[in-house]
């Protein structure tokens, strides 16, 4: 089994992710990667069943930083995986808790549909603001309840990180804004559709990216990452997927490779930083999450919040892009960082996530088969 099709258990054994797999070319799919579509409700134990919608959740990278232990017959303890981590990116594990939390909350919800409330205490055992270690990030238990289903859940088979360019023709709703801006819990959500606002923020984000690729370290840690082609995003499920037929013809001739895109002479780097640029330069809104403090639990909430986010704008059929190149700490980014922090928390506090939004994509063809984007990716 490839590691996309489960979630792994501490001490052995699997669970298979839920939903249903669709639309994509039999020729080119990695099917294997696929397969935790195709396990929809079918386990017994409402702790499995659970988790099986957990995996799905958006996570930095798509890592998928998890590994769980089921205890007795109504409890799970949720471990951080610590080969998973992104030294570079996200040296404090910050994006990463971040992840966790977006887990969490899509267990939660997937277990109050079934009948179950969950009583989760988080880091019963400790905590490090300098970085993740192989102490429990949560333990949970459920109790049986009547069902109450979030509205919000109905869009989860849906939801993905759309990495394609929007319709600048289209503009974002003031009412559409206003109800994904309601569903948070724990952060303070804002956003802007206003034309200056989109301005900036699509050449911040712009620049921000533009540093994150020119910087060696940053970018090789993405590119390291990548998955080119059916049978690598097969045998390597989490990570950035490059699939379909465009690249896969540009991998067999040579154009897009890891050596390529390392190079920022080749064809292969060049058309890639058109296509990652267009996208930042197509939002046509933006939406960020600001925490009055930055402690785990902070991240953890923001996390629940960024999962809910993301789901109100499937719902509203909205695009979604998060771009976090700008909150990254490292040194390279600290003055984009700074600046970020000055216009959305000028009053203290720390951005956790920021996103594009838009109608898109702007064109009815995509070559790109959104394999990453259907499984998730903050």
């Amino acid at each position: 089994m490839k590691r996309r099709s489960f979630l792994k258990l501490a001490g052995g054994g699997v669970i298979l992710a839920a939903g249903g797999v669709t639309a994509f070319a039999a020729t080119r799919t990695p099917t294997s990667a696929l397969a935790p579509w195709s396990m929809a409700g079918t386990y017994s134990d409402p702790r499995m069943n659970a988790l099986s919608h957990a995996i799905l959740a958006p996570n930095p990278h798509n890592r998928q930083p998890w590994i769980v232990s089921l205890r007795g017959d109504d409890a799970v303890t949720l471990f951080f995986d610590t080969e998973k981590q992104l030294p570079y990116t996200d040296p404090y594990d910050r994006q990463l808790t971040i992840g966790l939390g977006c887990f969490l909350e899509l267990m939660r919800m997937a277990a109050k549909a079934d009948g179950y409330d969950l009583d989760i205490t988080l880091f019963p055992e400790g905590e490090d603001q300098t970085g993740l270690d192989d102490r429990p990030i949560a333990f949970i238990k459920f109790k049986e309840v009547a069902p109450v289903i979030d509205p919000l859940f109905a869009h989860v088979q849906d939801r993905r990180s759309n990495k394609e360019p929007y319709d600048t023709e289209r503009t974002v709703g003031f009412q559409a804004l206003s109800r994904v801006l309601s569903v948070g819990n724990h952060s303070q959500i804002g956003g802007s559709i206003d034309p200056e606002q989109i301005a900036f923020w699509r050449k911040l984000t712009t620049e921000a990216l533009m540093i994150e690729i020119e910087t060696p370290h940053t970018y090789k840690e993405s590119v390291d990452l990548m998955r080119i082609g059916k049978a690598e995003v097969n045998a390597n499920p989490d990570g950035i997927d490059f699939s379909g037929a465009l690249f896969e013809t540009l991998s067999l001739v040579g154009v897009m490779t890891r050596e390529a895109l390392l190079d920022p002479t080749s064809t292969g780097f060049q058309e890639g930083l058109k296509a990652v640029t267009e996208n930042t330069k197509t939002a046509m809104g933006h939406l960020w999450m600001v925490t009055p403090g930055n402690m785990r639990r902070d991240q953890i909430g923001a996390g629940a919040d960024w999962l809910r986010i993301n789901l109100a704008c499937t719902a509203e059929g909205l695009g979604f892009q998060p771009l976090s190149q700008a909150l990254q700490e490292y040194p390279e980014m600290s003055t984009h960082y700074k600046t970020t922090h000055e216009r959305l928390a000028p009053d203290g506090g720390t951005v956790q996530m920021l996103a594009r939004i838009g109608y898109g994509p702007k064109v009815a063809f995509s070559p790109r088969w959104p394999i990453e984007d259907k499984i998730g990716d903050l």
